[in-house]
């Protein structure tokens, strides 16, 4: 088989398209989450520390004034900008919470698996007549 046959094969398999369409949902998915973020949640919490863009906050390193927007203190050197590594945290800790109640759902929505049937103890008085039985065919 080809190379090309191999990797048409591989492609349609279902497991690739899934995957696929998981990505591209996931991605949308994201840009979701960061506008919830971005639009929603930051701008309360910028409010309760002072009214400030929360993504400008910065620590600078070069000895840049800390009035200056994120972006102007960048270009004269290094920063330590906590205020947008505080939003992505966020970001993530809400994408992650929300996949979970997700995935939680599904697990709910499957039938339960059946459970392997078990098989009782054979009682001690059957074992005995069967021992009893092979010492007679003996």
């Amino acid at each position: 088989m080809s190379m090309m046959g191999e990797f048409r094969l591989f492609a349609l398999k279902g497991n690739v398209m899934d995957l696929a369409v998981g990505v591209i949902i996931g991605g949308a998915f994201g840009k979701i989450v960061d506008s919830l973020v971005q639009d929603v949640i930051m701008p309360p919490i910028s409010r309760l520390f002072g009214g400030l863009d929360f993504a400008n906050y910065y620590l600078p390193l070069n000895h840049q004034n800390s009035a200056l927007p994120l972006a102007e203190a960048k270009k004269l050197g290094a920063v330590l900008a906590y205020g947008n590594f505080l939003t992505v945290l966020i970001n993530f800790v809400i994408l992650a919470f929300i996949i979970f109640q997700m995935v939680r759902f599904m697990n709910r929505l499957r039938p339960p698996a059946p459970a392997a049937a078990v098989v009782p103890a054979t009682p001690e008085d059957v074992l005995l007549l069967r021992e009893i039985r092979d010492s007679l065919r003996k």
